[in-house]
């Protein structure tokens, strides 16, 4: 043993290595490492970890936003969907109420046509009934004024308005 150790120990002088210094070099190395590892490692380390741990945290973020994007977007078309058939049945349900708001009115108007031609009917019957009360008092005054000069004589009214009312009685038109 003492023989390695002797041509260790050649092998230290000829590369100049010395066992004081090789010890302070690897306790300074130590201290280094630990140093770094304590106050520069362990500090980035754990931003390393905190900034994957925060991307893994926002990647299932985008994912469950992507998700309710989608059932918004489906949410969405349904309420389309909704109101497009609400405003159909609107539509159809106005046609519907036009078209029996029409009939309603073209009843209405076809009701007062009749009754316009009822009281022009009535108007004209009156009109009629008048006309013919006109012509019998007419008829029944020159029936009087003929019989004034075929007879020669004078009537009184008694006998105007006796031969107006046989007159009007015997003429029925």
């Amino acid at each position: 043993m003492t023989t390695t150790f002797l041509a260790a120990s050649d092998i230290a002088d000829q590369f100049g290595l010395e066992l004081p210094k090789l010890i302070a070099q690897v306790l300074i190395f130590l201290v280094v490492f630990y140093v770094l590892k304590t106050k520069a490692f362990g500090p980035i380390l754990a931003m390393l970890e905190q900034r994957r741990q925060r991307i893994s945290d926002g990647e299932s973020k985008l994912e469950k936003i992507a998700r309710d994007l989608a059932e918004a977007e489906k949410n969405a078309q349904a309420i389309v969907d909704k109101a497009n058939d609400d405003a159909n049945r609107l539509v159809k349900e106005a046609g519907d109420s036009a078209k029996s708001l029409a009939e309603k009115r073209q009843q209405e108007a076809i009701q007062e046509a009749g009754q316009i031609l009822a009281k022009a009917r009535e108007a004209a019957n009156l009109e009629h009934a008048q006309l013919m009360a006109q012509l019998k008092s007419e008829f029944g005054r020159m029936v009087s004024d003929a019989t004034t000069r075929v007879t020669g004589k004078v009537l009184n009214t008694d006998d105007q308005a006796r031969i107006n009312q046989e007159t009007s009685t015997q003429v029925s038109l």
